[in-house]
């Protein structure tokens, strides 16, 4: 009578098998090496413009054929980011970010050729190799932060970007300026091949990843997608059917996170080709003063990354969430922006025309780390990942043409004031419109409702 079955049945193999245990110590030391990253994915990006002055003086090439250059990143910046994440869940992370570190260095020496065939195909391979960089290292993150710990480090992550160009801006600058501008390129590749050797000794997998997960509970994940859970932590688990892609895609959340993206992609193509540009001919700065003019800006995107989002998510935390803390937060910010732009051409004193450059190019960034938020909310975890991908390559596509439209409608204006000032209008315009349909389209509680999601 003493002896009882249950115990050997309470010791037999559970269905589910416990937590991995969170690393603290490695999870901040590989969140430091994902912020180095972006770091130096936004200086691959901004380093063209810092250049443009002394590039298109000594190629002796005129503003649409600059344009025509910094477009070129954004031709395979889409396709790469989407056909990536479709397919990361068959690779490592560790792998998907060294292969893509390495191809940074290698773009930047075509720059030495210093033709203008030479550096479209840098700048093309650049943007290919960068399409995935903020999805696949976001996605890096995830496997070593567990669900409850995850909203610092993504702030941190998004913010990299900004803090790149920041610190990027004087020190390229100094490089141009002292060095030549080629020596920027080279510093570039020599920083990204250092931080991929960096990478090759401490950078792995985490215990959260979906390969982890997959070998822990001894299952594949539901609903046949690779991955399928990876994105919020959660184990596979079966799930009823997932609403076909394209009535995720045309959802009114989604529709209007999309475009939230496009107006703040839009301003951003025009910041990271133009604004360099724009600071020396059309408001008298030197390089370097127009570098720490750049450098502010960035400093203001990264303080408003950091605090927007997390109001965000207090409001949602007390159960304030809705309209005011998803739609009207990121198309406010495209909204700003665009206003800012409109206003900054008829804008005389220096102080006022560097106030509006500030708002105009650094509040419109709140909306891409938002415009994911409320993406995720309405989307089932099985279809996240595909929709990611569709979102994020019809959102930066402004990238492909905003540069070279710009350019053109300078060179072909009575004067170059004047072409700026159309382009800056425009591109206020299309921001108006993009903020404007965000705020009224976006309704992640109902959305959700209807599609499956989270909410």
């Amino acid at each position: 009578m003493a002896v009882h079955p249950l115990p050997p049945r309470r010791t037999s193999a559970p269905e589910t098998p416990d937590p991995p245990a969170y690393d603290r110590r490695r999870a901040w030391l590989i969140l430091a090496m994902v912020v180095a990253f972006m770091m130096i994915n936004y200086a691959d990006k901004s380093v063209l413009g810092l250049a443009a002055v002394p590039l298109m003086d000594e190629l002796a090439i005129d503003k649409s054929t600059y344009g025509l250059i910094s477009s070129s990143f954004y031709v395979l910046f889409s396709v790469s980011g989407l056909v990536v994440g479709l397919l990361s869940a068959r690779w490592s992370t560790r792998t998907m970010l060294l292969v893509m570190a390495a191809l940074w260095a290698v773009a930047q020496l075509p720059a030495l050729v210093a033709t203008v065939p030479a550096l479209v195909a840098g700048r093309l391979l650049l943007g290919a190799a960068e399409g995935p960089a903020a999805s696949m290292s976001m996605h890096t993150l995830y496997g070593w932060f567990p669900p409850g710990r995850r909203g610092m480090p993504s702030a941190l992550q998004i913010g990299g970007a900004a803090l790149g160009t920041a610190v990027a801006a004087p020190v390229l600058t100094w490089f141009i300026v002292n060095l030549g501008w080629r020596s920027a390129f080279v510093a570039l590749a020599i920083i990204s091949a250092a931080w991929c050797l960096v990478w090759y000794a401490v950078g792995k997998d985490g215990p959260y990843s979906a390969a982890a997960q997959r070998a822990a509970a001894g299952a594949a994940p539901a609903s046949g997608t690779p991955g399928a859970g990876e994105g919020n932590g959660t184990r596979p688990t079966a799930e009823a059917p997932a609403p076909p892609l394209s009535r995720l895609l045309l959802s009114g959340t989604v529709v209007g996170s999309v475009l939230s993206a496009f107006g703040s992609h839009w301003a951003l193509a025009v910041s990271s080709a133009w604004l360099p540009v724009y600071l020396q001919t059309q408001l008298d700065l030197t390089a370097s003063t127009a570098s720490v003019a750049v450098s502010a800006v960035s400093v203001l995107s990264l303080l408003l990354l950091l605090s927007v989002p997390a109001l965000v998510d207090r409001r949602k935390r007390h159960g304030r969430a809705g309209r005011a803390a998803d739609g009207i937060a990121q198309g406010a910010a495209v909204l700003v922006s665009g206003a800012a732009l409109a206003l900054l051409p008829f804008a005389e004193q220096r102080a006022a025309q560097l106030a509006l450059v500030a708002v105009a190019f650094a509040a419109h960034a709140v909306a891409i780390p938002l415009h994911y938020v409320t993406t995720a909310a309405v989307v089932p975890a099985a279809r996240r990942g595909p929709v990611f991908g569709v979102v994020a390559a019809t959102g930066t596509l402004p990238g492909m043409f905003v540069p070279y439209l710009t350019g053109h409608l300078v060179d072909g204006a009575a004067s170059e004031a004047t072409g700026y000032a159309i382009a800056f209008l425009l591109s206020a315009a299309v921001m108006a419109v993009c903020g404007a349909v965000a705020m009224l389209a976006i309704r992640p509680d109902r959305d959700a409702r209807a599609l499956g999601g989270e909410g």
